[in-house]
Protein backbone atom coordinates (compact mmCIF):
# COMPACT_ATOMS: atom_id res chain seq x y z
CA UNK A 1 0.00 0.00 0.00
CA UNK A 2 1.39 3.16 -1.33
CA UNK A 3 -1.38 5.59 -0.79
CA UNK A 4 -2.96 7.48 1.54
CA UNK A 5 -6.21 9.88 1.56
CA UNK A 6 -6.42 12.14 4.50
CA UNK A 7 -10.12 13.60 5.27
CA UNK A 8 -8.75 17.06 6.66
CA UNK A 9 -11.94 18.92 5.23
CA UNK A 10 -14.75 20.02 7.82
CA UNK A 11 -14.26 23.19 10.49
CA UNK A 12 -13.12 21.27 13.22
CA UNK A 13 -15.30 23.72 15.02
CA UNK A 14 -15.64 21.28 18.35
CA UNK A 15 -11.72 22.59 18.80
CA UNK A 16 -13.05 26.11 18.94
CA UNK A 17 -10.38 28.37 19.11
CA UNK A 18 -7.55 26.42 18.34
CA UNK A 19 -9.01 25.85 14.75
CA UNK A 20 -9.80 29.83 14.29
CA UNK A 21 -7.15 30.92 12.09
CA UNK A 22 -6.40 27.21 10.85
CA UNK A 23 -7.53 23.94 9.70
CA UNK A 24 -8.12 21.31 11.72
CA UNK A 25 -5.15 19.06 10.45
CA UNK A 26 -2.47 21.76 11.50
CA UNK A 27 -3.46 21.58 15.01
CA UNK A 28 -0.05 20.84 16.88
CA UNK A 29 -0.20 17.45 19.44
CA UNK A 30 3.31 16.26 20.24
CA UNK A 31 4.90 19.00 19.27
CA UNK A 32 3.91 18.48 15.14
CA UNK A 33 0.49 19.10 13.33
CA UNK A 34 -1.81 16.52 13.28
CA UNK A 35 -1.34 15.73 9.78
CA UNK A 36 2.53 15.64 10.26
CA UNK A 37 2.33 12.86 12.12
CA UNK A 38 1.03 10.80 9.60
CA UNK A 39 3.74 12.03 7.68
CA UNK A 40 6.19 10.94 10.11
CA UNK A 41 4.96 7.33 10.27
CA UNK A 42 4.56 7.02 6.56
CA UNK A 43 7.28 8.97 4.87
CA UNK A 44 7.72 7.22 1.81
CA UNK A 45 3.76 7.28 0.93
CA UNK A 46 1.88 9.31 -1.51
CA UNK A 47 -0.56 11.77 0.40
CA UNK A 48 -4.14 12.69 -1.14
CA UNK A 49 -5.23 15.88 1.35
CA UNK A 50 -8.43 16.70 1.21
CA UNK A 51 -9.08 20.39 1.74
CA UNK A 52 -11.83 22.53 2.72
CA UNK A 53 -12.16 25.20 5.37
CA UNK A 54 -8.76 27.76 5.60
CA UNK A 55 -7.96 25.53 2.35
CA UNK A 56 -5.18 28.15 1.62
CA UNK A 57 -3.60 28.34 4.78
CA UNK A 58 -3.47 24.46 4.35
CA UNK A 59 -1.74 24.53 0.83
CA UNK A 60 1.08 27.67 1.81
CA UNK A 61 2.14 25.67 5.23
CA UNK A 62 2.80 22.00 3.44
CA UNK A 63 3.95 23.85 -0.02
CA UNK A 64 6.40 25.47 3.10
CA UNK A 65 6.83 22.17 5.38
CA UNK A 66 5.71 19.09 3.93
CA UNK A 67 8.76 17.23 2.85
CA UNK A 68 6.40 13.82 1.51
CA UNK A 69 4.55 13.49 -1.79
CA UNK A 70 1.43 14.87 -1.60
CA UNK A 71 -1.85 16.16 -3.56
CA UNK A 72 -4.03 19.02 -2.34
CA UNK A 73 -7.71 18.50 -3.49
CA UNK A 74 -10.35 21.09 -2.58
CA UNK A 75 -13.87 19.29 -1.44
CA UNK A 76 -16.77 20.12 -3.00
CA UNK A 77 -19.84 19.29 -0.87
CA UNK A 78 -20.07 18.69 3.18
CA UNK A 79 -20.02 15.94 5.43
CA UNK A 80 -17.02 13.39 5.07
CA UNK A 81 -17.99 12.09 2.16
CA UNK A 82 -16.91 15.56 0.79
CA UNK A 83 -13.48 15.53 -1.19
CA UNK A 84 -13.21 11.63 -1.25
CA UNK A 85 -14.66 11.69 -4.90
CA UNK A 86 -11.89 13.99 -5.76
CA UNK A 87 -9.13 12.30 -4.10
CA UNK A 88 -9.74 8.66 -5.39
CA UNK A 89 -8.79 10.41 -8.84
CA UNK A 90 -5.21 10.34 -7.73
CA UNK A 91 -5.19 6.99 -7.07
CA UNK A 92 -4.08 4.63 -9.63
CA UNK A 93 -6.40 1.66 -10.58
CA UNK A 94 -5.97 -1.59 -8.46
CA UNK A 95 -3.80 0.27 -5.96
CA UNK A 96 -4.63 0.04 -2.07
CA UNK A 97 -4.65 2.81 -0.18
CA UNK A 98 -5.57 4.02 3.22
CA UNK A 99 -8.33 6.40 4.18
CA UNK A 100 -8.06 7.88 7.69
CA UNK A 101 -9.67 11.00 9.53
CA UNK A 102 -6.63 14.09 10.01
CA UNK A 103 -7.54 14.11 13.75
CA UNK A 104 -6.41 10.04 14.35
CA UNK A 105 -2.80 9.51 15.64
CA UNK A 106 -1.77 6.33 14.94
CA UNK A 107 0.74 4.49 18.08
CA UNK A 108 4.30 4.33 17.79
CA UNK A 109 3.84 0.55 17.56
CA UNK A 110 0.95 0.43 14.97
CA UNK A 111 1.34 -2.02 11.86
CA UNK A 112 -0.57 -2.59 8.51
CA UNK A 113 -2.05 -6.06 8.17
CA UNK A 114 0.60 -7.91 6.34
CA UNK A 115 -1.04 -8.20 3.27
CA UNK A 116 -1.04 -4.41 3.02
CA UNK A 117 2.51 -3.95 3.92
CA UNK A 118 4.23 -6.83 2.20
CA UNK A 119 2.13 -5.24 -1.11
CA UNK A 120 0.52 -8.53 -2.35
CA UNK A 121 -0.83 -7.90 -5.82
CA UNK A 122 -4.65 -8.93 -5.26
CA UNK A 123 -6.24 -8.04 -2.00
CA UNK A 124 -8.69 -9.74 -1.08
CA UNK A 125 -10.58 -7.72 1.75
CA UNK A 126 -11.20 -3.91 2.68
CA UNK A 127 -10.45 -3.23 6.45
CA UNK A 128 -12.11 -0.98 9.24
CA UNK A 129 -10.33 0.16 11.98
CA UNK A 130 -12.33 0.14 15.49
CA UNK A 131 -11.38 2.56 18.40
CA UNK A 132 -11.55 0.48 21.22
CA UNK A 133 -9.98 2.59 23.41
CA UNK A 134 -11.71 6.14 22.90
CA UNK A 135 -15.68 6.41 21.90
CA UNK A 136 -17.05 6.64 18.26
CA UNK A 137 -20.41 7.94 17.45
CA UNK A 138 -21.06 5.09 15.09
CA UNK A 139 -20.10 1.09 15.88
CA UNK A 140 -19.61 -1.73 13.29
CA UNK A 141 -20.43 -4.92 14.83
CA UNK A 142 -20.83 -8.53 13.66
CA UNK A 143 -20.61 -7.27 9.60
CA UNK A 144 -23.45 -4.06 10.34
CA UNK A 145 -23.13 -0.52 10.85
CA UNK A 146 -25.32 1.00 13.53
CA UNK A 147 -25.31 4.51 14.73
CA UNK A 148 -24.89 4.02 18.63
CA UNK A 149 -21.79 5.07 20.45
CA UNK A 150 -19.23 2.37 21.25
CA UNK A 151 -15.89 2.41 22.26
CA UNK A 152 -15.11 -1.55 21.33
CA UNK A 153 -16.43 -1.27 18.66
CA UNK A 154 -16.15 2.89 17.67
CA UNK A 155 -15.91 3.55 13.47
CA UNK A 156 -12.83 5.77 14.54
CA UNK A 157 -12.03 7.05 10.83
CA UNK A 158 -9.43 4.40 9.52
CA UNK A 159 -10.22 2.26 6.23
CA UNK A 160 -8.04 0.36 3.97
CA UNK A 161 -9.46 0.00 0.96
CA UNK A 162 -7.91 -3.11 -1.60
CA UNK A 163 -8.57 -0.47 -4.46
CA UNK A 164 -10.65 3.05 -5.28
CA UNK A 165 -13.55 0.60 -7.26
CA UNK A 166 -14.06 -0.21 -3.33
CA UNK A 167 -15.48 3.44 -2.98
CA UNK A 168 -17.26 3.35 -6.70
CA UNK A 169 -20.67 5.64 -6.29
CA UNK A 170 -19.38 7.43 -3.02
CA UNK A 171 -21.87 10.67 -3.43
CA UNK A 172 -20.13 14.25 -3.05
CA UNK A 173 -21.50 15.51 0.03
CA UNK A 174 -23.18 13.30 3.11
CA UNK A 175 -22.21 11.83 6.36
CA UNK A 176 -19.43 8.84 4.93
CA UNK A 177 -20.65 5.90 7.14
CA UNK A 178 -24.00 6.37 6.90
CA UNK A 179 -23.57 5.84 3.05
CA UNK A 180 -21.28 2.39 3.94
CA UNK A 181 -24.47 1.53 5.74
CA UNK A 182 -26.64 2.33 2.54
CA UNK A 183 -24.42 0.54 1.03
CA UNK A 184 -24.29 -2.90 3.34
CA UNK A 185 -20.27 -2.37 2.88
CA UNK A 186 -18.57 -5.50 4.60
CA UNK A 187 -15.08 -5.13 6.45
CA UNK A 188 -12.62 -7.21 8.14
CA UNK A 189 -12.13 -5.63 11.22
CA UNK A 190 -8.21 -4.33 12.96
CA UNK A 191 -8.41 -2.47 16.60
CA UNK A 192 -6.48 0.28 16.70
CA UNK A 193 -6.15 -0.08 20.62
CA UNK A 194 -3.62 3.29 21.87
CA UNK A 195 -4.56 5.38 18.64
CA UNK A 196 -5.88 8.98 19.93
CA UNK A 197 -8.17 10.98 18.72
CA UNK A 198 -8.69 14.71 19.06
CA UNK A 199 -11.82 15.64 17.83
CA UNK A 200 -12.57 17.67 20.38
CA UNK A 201 -11.28 20.78 22.90
CA UNK A 202 -11.87 18.93 26.02
CA UNK A 203 -9.92 15.81 24.62
CA UNK A 204 -6.90 17.93 23.23
CA UNK A 205 -6.21 20.32 26.62
CA UNK A 206 -5.47 16.97 28.25
CA UNK A 207 -2.39 16.92 26.49
CA UNK A 208 0.19 17.61 28.50
CA UNK A 209 2.04 20.87 27.42
CA UNK A 210 5.41 20.29 26.03
CA UNK A 211 9.14 22.50 26.99
CA UNK A 212 10.42 20.04 24.64
CA UNK A 213 11.59 20.92 20.98
CA UNK A 214 10.85 17.40 18.65
CA UNK A 215 14.00 16.96 17.88
CA UNK A 216 14.84 15.66 21.32
CA UNK A 217 13.81 12.88 23.92
CA UNK A 218 14.24 13.37 27.26
CA UNK A 219 13.74 10.59 30.20
CA UNK A 220 14.68 10.82 33.93
CA UNK A 221 15.59 8.18 35.93
CA UNK A 222 16.79 7.93 39.68
CA UNK A 223 17.74 12.00 39.87
CA UNK A 224 18.87 11.89 36.67
CA UNK A 225 18.10 13.24 33.11
CA UNK A 226 19.13 12.06 30.17
CA UNK A 227 18.57 13.90 26.76
CA UNK A 228 19.25 12.27 23.18
CA UNK A 229 18.50 13.68 19.72
CA UNK A 230 15.92 11.87 17.66
CA UNK A 231 16.82 13.09 14.05
CA UNK A 232 19.54 15.17 12.29
CA UNK A 233 19.09 18.57 13.77
CA UNK A 234 18.85 17.02 17.12
CA UNK A 235 22.19 15.40 16.54
CA UNK A 236 23.52 18.82 15.25
CA UNK A 237 22.13 20.81 18.29
CA UNK A 238 23.43 17.73 20.84
CA UNK A 239 26.95 17.97 20.01
CA UNK A 240 27.17 21.87 20.48
CA UNK A 241 25.35 21.40 24.02
CA UNK A 242 28.13 18.75 25.08
CA UNK A 243 30.98 20.87 23.86
CA UNK A 244 29.58 23.67 25.99
CA UNK A 245 28.91 21.72 29.01
CA UNK A 246 32.22 20.37 28.60
CA UNK A 247 33.77 24.53 28.22
CA UNK A 248 31.21 25.47 30.93
CA UNK A 249 32.68 22.81 33.77
CA UNK A 250 36.54 23.48 32.68
CA UNK A 251 35.77 27.20 33.76
CA UNK A 252 34.54 26.09 36.95
CA UNK A 253 31.07 28.35 36.01
CA UNK A 254 28.31 28.13 39.13
CA UNK A 255 24.72 27.60 38.81
CA UNK A 256 24.53 24.87 36.16
CA UNK A 257 23.66 21.34 36.77
CA UNK A 258 25.37 18.18 37.59
CA UNK A 259 27.18 16.71 34.38
CA UNK A 260 27.37 13.27 34.51
CA UNK A 261 28.23 11.93 31.25
CA UNK A 262 27.88 13.64 28.04
CA UNK A 263 27.61 10.80 25.69
CA UNK A 264 24.59 10.99 25.53
CA UNK A 265 24.25 13.94 27.50
CA UNK A 266 23.06 12.92 31.12
CA UNK A 267 23.01 15.29 33.93
CA UNK A 268 21.24 15.87 37.34
CA UNK A 269 17.35 16.42 37.01
CA UNK A 270 16.83 19.63 38.89
CA UNK A 271 14.08 19.45 41.73
CA UNK A 272 12.29 22.56 41.07
CA UNK A 273 10.36 24.83 38.46
CA UNK A 274 10.82 27.03 35.50
CA UNK A 275 11.56 30.88 36.45
CA UNK A 276 8.46 31.39 34.37
CA UNK A 277 5.99 29.44 36.23
CA UNK A 278 7.36 30.73 39.76
CA UNK A 279 5.18 33.84 41.25
CA UNK A 280 7.43 35.48 42.93
CA UNK A 281 7.37 39.09 44.79
CA UNK A 282 9.14 41.75 43.61
CA UNK A 283 12.24 41.24 46.08
CA UNK A 284 12.81 37.79 45.27
CA UNK A 285 12.65 38.35 41.93
CA UNK A 286 15.07 40.94 41.78
CA UNK A 287 17.40 39.00 43.85
CA UNK A 288 16.76 36.07 41.32
CA UNK A 289 18.21 38.69 38.38
CA UNK A 290 20.72 39.16 39.87
CA UNK A 291 22.12 35.83 40.67
CA UNK A 292 21.78 35.21 37.01
CA UNK A 293 23.20 38.38 35.52
CA UNK A 294 26.37 37.87 38.24
CA UNK A 295 26.72 34.46 36.67
CA UNK A 296 26.34 35.32 32.97
CA UNK A 297 28.91 38.04 33.54
CA UNK A 298 31.04 35.62 34.84
CA UNK A 299 30.63 33.48 32.13
CA UNK A 300 31.20 35.92 29.34
CA UNK A 301 34.42 37.17 31.49
CA UNK A 302 35.87 33.94 31.64
CA UNK A 303 37.39 33.86 28.06
CA UNK A 304 36.83 36.33 24.92
CA UNK A 305 38.15 36.57 21.65
CA UNK A 306 38.28 38.78 18.93
CA UNK A 307 34.67 39.34 17.40
CA UNK A 308 33.64 38.21 13.73
CA UNK A 309 31.50 40.71 12.18
CA UNK A 310 30.25 38.07 9.36
CA UNK A 311 28.90 36.08 12.70
CA UNK A 312 26.92 38.81 14.04
CA UNK A 313 25.96 39.39 10.45
CA UNK A 314 24.59 35.49 10.47
CA UNK A 315 23.06 35.75 13.47
CA UNK A 316 20.76 38.68 12.87
CA UNK A 317 20.07 39.35 9.60
CA UNK A 318 20.84 36.65 7.01
CA UNK A 319 19.56 33.92 9.12
CA UNK A 320 15.89 36.10 10.00
CA UNK A 321 15.47 36.88 6.47
CA UNK A 322 16.15 32.85 5.82
CA UNK A 323 13.14 32.24 7.73
CA UNK A 324 10.77 34.65 7.13
CA UNK A 325 11.07 34.63 3.44
CA UNK A 326 9.95 30.92 3.71
CA UNK A 327 6.29 32.23 5.09
CA UNK A 328 5.94 35.34 3.34
CA UNK A 329 3.16 33.54 1.65
CA UNK A 330 2.01 31.66 4.17
CA UNK A 331 1.49 34.50 7.03
CA UNK A 332 -1.60 36.93 6.14
CA UNK A 333 -0.58 40.65 5.25
CA UNK A 334 2.84 39.53 4.70
CA UNK A 335 2.77 41.40 1.54
CA UNK A 336 1.42 44.25 2.74
CA UNK A 337 3.52 47.29 3.45
CA UNK A 338 1.48 48.30 6.95
CA UNK A 339 0.30 45.79 9.27
CA UNK A 340 -1.64 47.29 12.13
CA UNK A 341 -0.85 44.98 15.29
CA UNK A 342 -2.16 45.51 18.61
CA UNK A 343 -3.36 48.85 17.23
CA UNK A 344 -0.24 50.24 16.09
CA UNK A 345 0.46 50.43 12.67
CA UNK A 346 3.88 48.54 11.74
CA UNK A 347 5.99 49.25 8.65
CA UNK A 348 6.86 45.47 7.28
CA UNK A 349 10.18 44.48 7.24
CA UNK A 350 9.94 42.87 3.96
CA UNK A 351 9.76 46.70 2.65
CA UNK A 352 13.00 48.23 5.05
CA UNK A 353 15.24 45.30 4.62
CA UNK A 354 17.74 47.51 4.34
CA UNK A 355 17.63 49.34 6.68
CA UNK A 356 17.41 46.72 9.25
CA UNK A 357 20.70 45.35 7.24
CA UNK A 358 22.44 48.94 8.20
CA UNK A 359 21.07 48.57 11.62
CA UNK A 360 22.59 45.26 12.08
CA UNK A 361 26.04 46.17 10.30
CA UNK A 362 25.74 49.20 13.11
CA UNK A 363 25.81 46.58 15.51
CA UNK A 364 28.57 44.22 13.61
CA UNK A 365 30.98 47.09 13.86
CA UNK A 366 30.27 47.84 17.19
CA UNK A 367 31.24 44.43 18.77
CA UNK A 368 34.49 44.57 19.72
CA UNK A 369 34.79 40.85 21.17
CA UNK A 370 33.29 37.64 21.76
CA UNK A 371 32.35 35.84 24.45
CA UNK A 372 31.81 32.50 25.93
CA UNK A 373 28.07 33.07 25.89
CA UNK A 374 24.86 30.74 26.99
CA UNK A 375 23.08 31.71 23.55
CA UNK A 376 19.46 30.86 24.87
CA UNK A 377 19.25 32.27 28.15
CA UNK A 378 15.47 32.38 28.43
CA UNK A 379 13.36 32.04 31.05
CA UNK A 380 12.17 28.32 29.40
CA UNK A 381 16.40 27.56 29.91
CA UNK A 382 16.11 28.69 33.36
CA UNK A 383 15.03 26.37 36.66
CA UNK A 384 14.69 27.59 40.47
CA UNK A 385 15.55 24.99 42.91
CA UNK A 386 13.47 24.03 45.59
CA UNK A 387 15.51 26.46 48.06
CA UNK A 388 15.36 29.23 45.09
CA UNK A 389 18.49 29.29 43.62
CA UNK A 390 18.53 29.24 40.09
CA UNK A 391 19.99 27.15 37.43
CA UNK A 392 21.06 27.46 34.07
CA UNK A 393 20.08 24.72 31.43
CA UNK A 394 19.81 24.08 28.01
CA UNK A 395 23.04 26.36 25.69
CA UNK A 396 22.83 27.04 22.49
CA UNK A 397 26.55 26.61 21.98
CA UNK A 398 26.92 28.87 19.05
CA UNK A 399 26.23 32.13 17.45
CA UNK A 400 26.42 32.67 13.36
CA UNK A 401 29.26 30.81 12.52
CA UNK A 402 31.26 30.74 15.54
CA UNK A 403 31.18 28.05 17.98
CA UNK A 404 30.75 28.45 21.49
CA UNK A 405 31.76 32.36 21.54
CA UNK A 406 29.38 35.11 20.69
CA UNK A 407 27.79 38.54 21.00
CA UNK A 408 27.12 39.04 24.82
CA UNK A 409 24.49 41.39 23.71
CA UNK A 410 22.68 38.31 22.76
CA UNK A 411 22.72 36.93 25.85
CA UNK A 412 20.99 39.98 27.31
CA UNK A 413 18.25 39.91 24.62
CA UNK A 414 17.27 36.88 25.13
CA UNK A 415 16.50 37.35 28.83
CA UNK A 416 14.75 40.86 27.77
CA UNK A 417 12.72 38.61 25.71
CA UNK A 418 11.22 36.58 28.86
CA UNK A 419 11.07 39.76 30.71
CA UNK A 420 9.10 42.12 28.37
CA UNK A 421 8.19 40.01 25.70
CA UNK A 422 7.02 36.81 27.95
CA UNK A 423 8.16 34.51 25.40
CA UNK A 424 7.91 31.59 27.48
CA UNK A 425 4.09 31.31 27.99
CA UNK A 426 3.87 32.09 24.03
CA UNK A 427 6.33 29.16 23.73
CA UNK A 428 3.52 27.14 25.83
CA UNK A 429 0.81 28.32 23.24
CA UNK A 430 -0.79 30.36 26.16
CA UNK A 431 -1.61 33.40 23.93
CA UNK A 432 -3.97 34.27 21.72
CA UNK A 433 -4.28 35.40 18.41
CA UNK A 434 -7.24 37.20 15.95
CA UNK A 435 -6.42 37.65 12.23
CA UNK A 436 -8.75 39.76 10.95
CA UNK A 437 -9.88 40.30 6.97
CA UNK A 438 -7.20 43.09 6.17
CA UNK A 439 -3.78 44.31 6.92
CA UNK A 440 -5.60 47.48 8.17
CA UNK A 441 -7.78 45.95 10.71
CA UNK A 442 -4.82 44.10 11.26
CA UNK A 443 -4.23 41.85 14.63
CA UNK A 444 -4.70 41.25 17.92
CA UNK A 445 -1.75 39.38 19.94
CA UNK A 446 -2.28 38.57 23.80
CA UNK A 447 0.54 36.56 25.42
CA UNK A 448 0.03 35.80 28.88
CA UNK A 449 2.31 37.16 30.94
CA UNK A 450 5.64 35.70 33.01
CA UNK A 451 4.91 38.29 35.66
CA UNK A 452 8.59 39.69 35.36
CA UNK A 453 7.76 43.21 32.88
CA UNK A 454 8.58 44.98 36.14
CA UNK A 455 11.59 43.83 36.39
CA UNK A 456 12.80 45.91 33.35
CA UNK A 457 14.60 48.73 34.21
CA UNK A 458 16.52 46.67 37.05
CA UNK A 459 17.50 44.78 34.06
CA UNK A 460 18.84 47.42 32.51
CA UNK A 461 20.57 48.92 35.70
CA UNK A 462 22.46 45.21 36.25
CA UNK A 463 23.54 44.51 32.71
CA UNK A 464 24.13 47.99 31.62
CA UNK A 465 22.98 46.55 28.17
CA UNK A 466 21.87 49.61 25.57
CA UNK A 467 18.57 49.89 25.29
CA UNK A 468 17.95 50.81 21.42
CA UNK A 469 20.69 47.56 20.80
CA UNK A 470 18.44 45.13 23.07
CA UNK A 471 15.07 46.33 22.07
CA UNK A 472 16.31 45.80 18.02
CA UNK A 473 17.50 42.42 19.16
CA UNK A 474 14.42 41.49 20.42
CA UNK A 475 12.47 42.49 17.72
CA UNK A 476 14.88 40.36 15.25
CA UNK A 477 14.72 37.43 17.76
CA UNK A 478 10.99 37.47 17.17
CA UNK A 479 11.31 37.77 13.75
CA UNK A 480 13.76 34.52 13.33
CA UNK A 481 11.17 32.81 15.46
CA UNK A 482 8.76 32.39 12.83
CA UNK A 483 9.96 28.94 11.40
CA UNK A 484 11.76 27.54 14.58
CA UNK A 485 8.22 27.70 15.41
CA UNK A 486 6.71 26.18 12.45
CA UNK A 487 4.77 23.25 14.38
CA UNK A 488 2.42 25.71 14.87
CA UNK A 489 0.77 27.72 12.10
CA UNK A 490 -0.55 30.38 14.88
CA UNK A 491 2.70 30.68 16.49
CA UNK A 492 4.80 31.23 13.38
CA UNK A 493 1.89 34.40 12.16
CA UNK A 494 2.77 35.58 16.02
CA UNK A 495 5.78 35.74 16.17
CA UNK A 496 6.40 37.68 12.66
CA UNK A 497 3.48 40.10 14.00
CA UNK A 498 5.06 40.97 17.00
CA UNK A 499 8.66 41.10 15.35
CA UNK A 500 6.95 43.96 13.53
CA UNK A 501 5.41 45.53 16.81
CA UNK A 502 8.58 45.38 18.45
CA UNK A 503 10.40 46.37 15.54
CA UNK A 504 8.56 49.83 15.12
CA UNK A 505 9.94 50.64 18.04
CA UNK A 506 13.90 50.65 16.68
CA UNK A 507 13.51 50.99 13.28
Amino acid sequence: MDYIIVQAGGKGTRLKYLTKNKPKALVPADNLPMLFHLFRKYPDKYFVIIADYKKEVMREYLEVFAEVKYQVVDAHGAGTCSGIGQALQFIPPDEAFMLIWSDLLLPERFELPEEYESGTEHLAENYIGLSQTFPCRWKYEDGKFEEKPSEKYGVAGFFLFKDKESLAGIPGSGELVRWMQEQNMQYRTMGLAGTREFGTLEEYEKLKKEKCRPFNRITVKDGILTKEPVDAQGRKLSVRERAWYEKANEKGIEILPKIYDTNPLKMEYIVGRNIYDCRLPYAQKKDVLEKLVSSLKKLHDSETRSADVFSVKEAYFNKTFKRIAKIQDLVPFARDREIVVNKRKCRNVFYHKRELEQAVDKLALSCGSFAFIHGDCTFSNMMLRENGEPVLIDPRGYFGYTELFGDVRYDWAKMYYSIVGNYDRFNLKDFTLEIRESAVEGVSLDIESNHWEDMEQEFFRLTDADKWETKLLHAIIWLSLTTYAWQDFDSICGAFYNGLYYLEETL
